[in-house]
């Protein structure tokens, strides 16, 4: 990655943390908002009660992140499981796809607590939202990938006697890694928006029943933070997805 592309978004990310200190400092934001000082915290505010509640972020920030992980790998698995399945299965995919399609309609919102009422509030209900906000976007990519293979390349195949699942190894798989990897990167980023949900409904700890709790105590700064470090969580899974891709995908 050239230095452009890392001094680039910092340079900016800078600028729009300057301009928010100063427009806090200022009183600009609280008076625009008509809002109280004390919601309104400034970015040196943030940092600082990042610092101080580093040991109740960390704690809360890897009940979260195992949460996070362990959906996505669920996502991966049968994402991949309803795309080799789909393309393989001209009966399946015409059965499957408005399926598939069809569970991301039904808002997460809406869905969080009633698998909590179903389940319990154990780790299982959770895995059960990050995983199906990942699933739709691995699912779909990994499909669009396997059907884009260049038909003169399966042709040559099987002039060469090649058998189905050899075809399947040598060609298409290989060709849809680049869009199971894209898909991938979506679904890791929006990941802690279900993990943040999940938690709403019902949970004792993470950083989704942390910013809970700091609403209802106005605990601004805080909340702030603990957004700070789900960023963090999903930009790190995006830079492991990215490296993951490079290492894997060495012909692009």
């Amino acid at each position: 990655m050239s230095g452009r592309r890392i001094g680039l978004p910092l340079l900016l990310l800078a600028a729009l943390i300057g301009a928010w200190q100063l427009a806090a400092d200022t009183g600009l934001l609280a008076n625009l908002f008509s809002l109280e000082a004390y919601v309104v915290p400034s970015p040196a505010e943030i940092a600082s009660t990042l610092w101080e509640n580093r040991a109740l972020l960390l704690a809360d920030g890897w009940v979260t992140l195992r949460e996070i992980a362990l959906g996505f790998l669920c996502a991966v698995a049968v994402g991949l499981f309803f795309a080799v399945a789909m393309h393989l299965s001209t009966v399946l995919r015409d059965a499957a796809y408005p399926l598939v399609v069809a569970s991301q309609t039904v808002p997460i919102v809406v869905l969080a607590p009633i698998l909590a009422i179903w389940f319990g509030y154990g780790i299982g209900p959770k895995l059960a939202i990050i995983a199906l906000i990942c699933f739709f976007p691995i699912t779909v990519a990994t499909y669009d990938g396997l059907r884009s293979v260049d038909p003169a390349a399966i042709k040559l195949m099987r002039t060469l006697d090649a058998s189905r699942a050899q075809i399947f190894r040598r060609v298409e798989a290989p060709t849809a890694l680049p869009s199971f990897f894209s898909g991938a990167r979506i679904a890791i980023a929006v990941a802690p928006i279900g993990a943040v949900f999940a938690e709403w409904a019902g949970s004792s700890a993470g950083l989704g029943h942390l910013i809970l709790t700091d609403l209802g105590r106005f605990e601004t700064a805080r909340m702030f933070a603990a957004v700070a470090v789900l960023s963090a969580i999903a930009l790190a899974g995006f830079a492991l997805i990215a490296l993951a891709e490079r290492l894997v995908v060495t012909w692009r």
